[in-house]
């Protein structure tokens, strides 16, 4: 696809915050190497980095991201110390545009796409992102599904009757999220919130006048466990759902 005048993407970056995730942060940087090969291989001269910020683990998540790191010069790791995915998220986000600016590019030519470590996404992702991006978008606003391997069958089929995966769909998932820097610095980025940080940065994106992409195109698989790591997230929403089915909120 042609990029419309001004939408170049010519930097993208990509944030996985993780907390104790040595079980699925593998399968997870897995995906994300397979979709940058696949868009860096269509579009060879795009610069693509990806970054872990690994939020006071204290399991086997640094080993897991030291490995990825040391293999495939693309990724690297933060360390920090926040105990809040919002702050993971903005310091990643900051993290990255530190890093395009230095190399002189543009704001509204760098991308960020940002994902969950217990989540994988499909080897298009980046590259479908980069299409609504280029075609106008200011920010994607993927799908989400939740794993079916281990996740009980009637709290997955009231998932899906409350969830339709479909374009133009409403949802929000900091799972599969991509935003332009120039928007999302417009914006005020993600808030340091312990969660909730992805709705609000896409509230402040629309009341700005951004133009926002909602997809099914690019669906991402995320753990569909029921032990939470952040308060109000993924994981906290289906225990609310096996609870109480009528209760909770999507």
């Amino acid at each position: 696809m042609t990029a419309s005048t001004g939408h170049l993407v010519s930097h993208l970056g990509v944030v996985v915050p993780a907390h104790n995730e040595e079980r699925h942060l593998g399968a997870a940087l897995e995906a994300v190497g397979t979709a940058a090969g696949v868009l860096q291989g269509q579009r060879p001269g795009l610069g693509v980095r990806v970054l872990v910020v690994l939020d006071a683990c204290t399991d086997l998540s640094a080993s897991v991201a030291g490995r990825f790191a040391a293999a495939d010069p693309r990724f690297n790791v933060l360390q920090a110390d926040f105990r809040s995915v919002g702050r993971s998220r903005r310091e990643g986000n900051r993290a990255v545009l530190a890093e395009a600016g230095a190399l002189g590019v543009p704001e509204k030519e760098i991308w960020i796409a940002n994902t969950d470590a217990d989540s994988r996404v499909p080897a298009h992702w980046l590259t479908r992102q980069l299409e609504l991006a280029e075609a106008g978008a200011d920010a994607v606003l993927g799908s989400v599904e939740p794993d079916s391997d281990g996740m009980d069958t009637g709290l997955l089929q009231r998932w899906h009757a409350r969830h339709r995966l479909q374009d133009n769909h409403h949802h929000v998932y900091g799972a599969n999220l991509g935003v332009r820097a120039s928007a999302y610095l417009a914006a005020g980025g993600f808030p340091a919130t312990e969660s909730g940080e992805d709705r609000s940065l896409v509230r402040k994106l629309r009341s700005g006048g951004a133009v926002i992409a909602a997809t099914d195109s690019n669906r991402v698989i995320t753990s569909g466990r029921l032990e939470a790591r952040a308060p109000r997230g993924f994981a906290g929403y289906l225990l609310a759902l096996a609870l109480d089915p009528r209760g909770a909120e999507s």
